[in-house]
């Protein structure tokens, strides 16, 4: 059998007629790897994976059918998903080890099972796992209560197996369970290669494509916590979601990355539990849950994320520094605007954080890069240089511009609504926000319920300091 040798980063997919040690483009050490190319491998239109050749149309004679698509049965999956799953789409689900990816997609199969067999005759939904056999999927299923009829399972690693079974099994719907254990035949390097991951990810999404069955990939991370195998595995699929959180902790992030069929800025909670994941409906009552009365550097911030309002505490320490640089640590907001925020309130309020450490955190795991939490982080980190509390029944929200100033914010109103939902009798906001949001405060809904205006980071924190 004929073939010859080329080079691909793992890192990046980048290629090279031979191994160096450090990858030209994104820079890498020792990620090259050697891949033997067979040159009598059979071609996609052999196998029956050509593409159909069809003639150019109008756009205006293309059918959009916008409203055709499955729920999932799990609320958070639909809202990150644009409404629900899109017939034909390939949606990749990445995560850590251990983070819950394959008890996501196992209940969600069994919920479109279910769903499907009402409303469609033969509906079925296909698992292929690669990575275990269907006697330890069945086990995990009786766990979570998945174990439907109409929700089939298989054990296979080769491509053209998978291929063949959404084009003659004809499920509606199938879960692909790792890309990065599938191989092809007609290439001789491992499974998870850079050349394996891109030959088998390209022949599954144009098997979804031709056939209309919708398809879930699940996918490997790094250790740095990016997607493992080339980045054109990215570009190939439809969407691209991420299920963030720690596996120590009971609280799961389901965050889009990319979605051809929706918003990227939506976030779904579960909560792991013992029957698998369960939806957090409320997820501002969850966060502030163990939200400590009367501390200082802690600041109840109003985020958005995507159309949904949710109520975060930011929480920051200020410790005298034992090292001639002081620290600057920040987990769930973005280290660099930590630090530009902290230099804000050097120059613009007097707060001489010089010879001071500053830890900031967003406490219960989730991580927002909102311009609106600016102004709850330098309160934060001013009521810890203080000592002083800040106000228990106050939401704050609002940007934070180099010159001190708080800019306006969007959606204003719904921070509002979610803030007085939880029963917080006050909320701070840019002056401009509040003069736009007119005689809000003396509607009838929301008596009671404070809506103070501030210009500056001085006047927020003249209004939220109780001493």
């Amino acid at each position: 059998m004929g073939g010859h040798t080329r080079f691909f980063c793992q890192e990046c997919g980048q290629e090279s007629p031979k191994w160096v040690g450090r990858c030209p483009n994104c820079g890498a050490w020792n990620t090259m790897v050697e891949e033997v190319l067979n040159t009598t491998k059979k071609g996609r239109k052999e196998t029956g994976m050509s593409p159909r050749v069809d003639p150019p149309v109008s756009i205006v004679e293309v059918t959009s059918e916008a409203d055709q698509r499955y729920p999932t049965g799990m609320g958070e999956l639909d809202r990150v998903l644009g409404g629900g799953l899109v017939p034909g789409s390939v949606v990749l689900v990445g995560g850590d080890p251990g983070i819950g990816k394959s008890t996501l997609l196992l209940q969600t199969a069994s919920n479109l099972s279910r769903s499907l067999s009402g409303g469609r005759r033969n509906a079925r939904v296909l698992y292929i796992s690669a990575e275990e056999s269907v006697r330890q999927v069945r086990i995990r299923a009786e766990r979570l209560g998945a174990v439907q009829p109409n929700l089939y399972l298989v054990s296979e690693t080769q491509v053209e197996n998978v291929i063949s079974h959404i084009h003659e099994f004809k499920p509606v719907v199938a879960i692909v369970d790792s890309v990065q254990t599938v191989y092809s035949s007609e290439l001789e390097t491992a499974p998870g290669s850079v050349s394996q991951v891109r030959e088998c990810a390209a022949q599954i999404v144009c098997a979804a494509k031709a056939s209309g069955t919708a398809v879930f990939l699940v996918g490997h991370v790094t250790k740095e916590g990016i997607l493992a195998g080339p980045r054109v595995l990215e570009h190939v699929v439809d969407a691209v979601l991420y299920l963030e959180g720690e596996r120590h902790h009971a609280f799961r992030i389901l965050r889009a990355i990319k979605n051809r069929f929706g918003s990227t800025n939506e976030i779904g909670v579960f909560e792991m539990q013992d029957g698998g994941l369960v939806e957090v409906a409320n997820p501002s009552e969850l966060f502030l849950a163990q939200r400590p009365v009367g501390a200082t550097g802690s600041v109840v911030v109003a985020s958005l994320e995507g159309t949904r309002p949710v109520l975060l505490e930011v929480q920051a320490l200020v410790t005298s520094t034992t090292y001639g640089n002081p620290r600057r640590l920040a987990s769930g907001v973005d280290v660099g605007r930590a630090i530009l925020l902290i230099a804000v309130l050097e120059k613009k309020t007097g707060l001489n954080l010089g010879s001071y450490d500053v830890y900031v955190n967003v406490a219960g795991g989730i991580r927002t890069e909102e311009p609106a939490a600016d102004l709850g982080i330098c309160l934060a980190v001013a009521s810890s240089f203080r000592n002083v509390p800040c106000d228990n029944q106050t939401v704050v929200c609002g940007e934070v511009g180099l010159t001190g100033e708080v800019r306006a914010i969007s959606r204003p109103l719904q921070r509002l609504q979610e803030a007085y939902r939880l029963g917080f009798h006050r909320i701070v906001l840019p002056a401009r926000n509040v003069a736009r949001l007119g005689h809000v405060e003396d509607q009838s809904r929301y008596q009671g319920m404070q809506v103070v205006g501030v210009n500056s980071v001085r006047e927020a924190m003249e209004a939220v300091f109780t001493g």
